[in-house]
């Protein structure tokens, strides 16, 4: 792991941390994962909630290095290690106090912060640790579903804290995790979003030659028959940027007005252009 993703991974936990001390704790409210075990713990027998996870997160560390190897141990050993202690770092900081009574206020801050945080650990290739492990040691050995096992367990979780909670902070832990797990996603996919472009026409040879050179994007021409008249032709399929969609279809409409587009949102895209650089001949 270079230099960028180890920065990446302890930025990602120190918004983490921060969502933490800043807005759960002070908030009252409730979450998953390993800090919801925390605050069953902090509040069930008063354990502090960093020193519970420093502890947890090394357990799991050490049963997701037995049985999914050191590859993994290795990027999750900053998190394992370095998110309780900045968690205690800031708890020390800033105490209890709250930045915000307004307890809604507080579950959409925390949830976007969270999903940031945890988003930025997964897109530098690394895990926050934790409760990350047992679904992934469970997929593993029996091929269960990952995002199955968790949620799973993050709502086994959040009905671990009724034991605390009354049902108006039930819902705000259920509306947070939802909050970040959403935030997660978007974060997973900013900047690999990518538009899929399929153009039929008859001078799809013109049309192609003329997104290469004018936009700077590689194209591919596909075999296809019309099904009505059975004329054997070519479609030209594309690949670009959201940014540049007015552009290819200004493009298009100006070699022939009569071209059939179909356009699609891709979720991500691999290869030359996109995760590895341009070859130019």
């Amino acid at each position: 792991m270079d230099m960028k993703k180890i920065a990446t991974v302890l930025a990602g936990n120190t918004i983490y941390a921060l969502a933490v001390s800043l807005f759960i704790l002070p908030g009252g409210l409730i979450t998953g994962g390993t800090t919801g075990l925390a605050l069953v713990a902090y509040h069930q027998f008063g354990i502090p909630v960093a020193a519970f996870i420093g502890v947890f997160n090394v357990i799991m560390f050490v049963a997701g290095a037995f049985f999914l190897g050191k590859q993994f141990a290795f990027t999750t050993l900053i998190s394992t290690f370095y998110y309780p202690f900045i968690l205690g770092i800031f708890e020390n900081l800033f105490g209890h106090a709250a930045i915000t009574n307004d307890r809604m206020l507080a579950t959409v801050f925390s949830g976007l912060l969270i999903g940031v945080g945890i988003g930025m650990v997964i897109r530098a290739g690394a895990s926050t640790g934790g409760m990350d492990i047992p679904p992934l040691i469970l997929n593993k050995k029996w091929n269960l579903s990952v995002s199955m096992t968790m949620s799973v367990f993050d709502c086994l979780i959040l009905l671990a804290q009724m034991l605390f909670s009354n049902k108006e902070q039930i819902l705000y832990g259920i509306l947070l995790v939802l909050s970040y797990t959403t935030v997660l996603d978007k974060v997973l996919l900013i900047g690999r979003n990518q538009m899929q472009v399929k153009i039929i026409s008859e001078k799809y040879e013109e049309i192609s030659q003329a997104i290469q050179s004018r936009m700077d994007r590689g194209t591919t021409l596909l075999a296809s028959e019309g099904g009505y008249l059975r004329k054997a032709s070519f479609t030209v399929l594309t690949v670009i940027s959201g940014r540049q969609l007015s552009k290819v279809n200004e493009l298009v409409m100006g070699i022939d007005p009569n071209a059939f587009m179909i356009i699609n949102q891709v979720n991500e895209v691999r290869g030359r252009g996109f995760t590895l650089h341009k070859e130019y001949k």
